[in-house]
């Protein structure tokens, strides 16, 4: 008789520096919800990330959604809050959420603050030491990740869009606007939008860029819609109005929202009443976003 066993992904193959290794799996939606480990090029150490596989990938390939996290997360909380396998298994969207930052590279420092170091690599490709050598996260994200799930997924490669939250937000608007065309569509969730004029982005930028502020304006999505030039980008951001870092002016969405007027790429901002900062409101609004991929990257 046949038995027929959860899927074997990932994909066998020869190349050993690919490897995964399976940490979790639970099905979920009658998906899988996983999480899988690698030695990552780009950062030098291990690196976990979450995938979830709708059953749709059981016989196609599926677009995939990446999902960006903010300061002090791991690849955890997207997978456990959110709430967004529901959505991405009707939808037939593959969700990759990686973890924020390099892991146990022991770097003097990295772990004293929650907005800088462990959990807070911005998204950004660090040329200051000591930090130059690990937090690359920008073309991990964007480069080695992508790679990683394309050759071991039941993934469709034309077919990425990005996501995120807070610094995450931050992180999938500069990806999506540095590379025009690469991914079908952009949203985020209480976005860092203008981070060289808020103290988180000026603490990031200063430790991993150094003191000179025109190499900060690449990683600020303000500055980069301001000279955006590619395919038509939908953005969608949802942003709660009582979310204490709005009023404390660390994310500044209306300096992001006046350059892609100036600049007419669309935006729907939606000011969220009575939510805050946390995974209560994206769990709210997450099954919109998911939507709003969908339609891009089953089109």
């Amino acid at each position: 008789t046949h038995l027929s066993s959860a899927p074997c992904w990932p994909k066998r193959r020869l190349n050993s520096a690919m490897a995964l290794t399976q940490v979790s799996s639970n099905k979920c939606c009658d998906g899988y919800q996983k999480v899988f480990e690698h030695d990552s090029s780009e950062l030098k150490c291990k690196m976990k990330f979450a995938i979830y596989l709708p059953p749709k990938a059981e016989s196609s390939k599926c677009p995939v959604l990446y999902w960006l996290s903010g300061l002090t997360c791991t690849e955890q909380n997207f997978i456990t809050k959110a709430g967004s396998q529901q959505a991405a298994s009707e939808h037939g969207i593959i969700i990759v959420a990686p973890d924020t930052s390099p892991r146990g590279c022991n770097i003097e420092g990295e772990d004293e603050s929650w907005d800088f170091g462990t959990g807070a690599g911005f998204y950004v490709n660090a040329t200051q030491e000591p930090w130059k050598t690990n937090y690359r996260m920008y073309s991990y994200v964007t480069e080695e990740l992508p790679r990683l799930i394309n050759s071991n997924f039941p993934a469709d490669p034309e077919k990425m869009s990005i996501s995120g939250h807070s610094m995450g937000g931050h992180g999938a608007l500069i990806c999506a606007l540095k590379n025009p065309g690469k991914y079908k569509s952009v949203s985020a969730f209480a976005p860092i939008c203008n981070p060289i004029q808020c103290a988180w982005g000026q603490k990031a930028f200063s430790g991993y860029l150094g003191s000179d502020k025109s190499t900060w304006e690449s990683y600020d999505a303000t500055v980069l819609a301001e000279s955006y030039s590619g395919p038509e980008l939908d953005i969608l951001i949802d942003q709660g109005r009582d979310d204490q870092f709005l009023s404390a002016s660390q994310l500044l969405p209306d300096n992001l929202i006046a350059a892609c007027s100036k600049k007419k790429i669309p935006v729907v901002f939606r000011l969220q009443q009575g939510y805050d900062h946390s995974y209560y409101f994206i769990f709210s609004f997450i099954n919109d976003h998911i939507k709003h991929h969908a339609k891009y990257l089953n089109a």
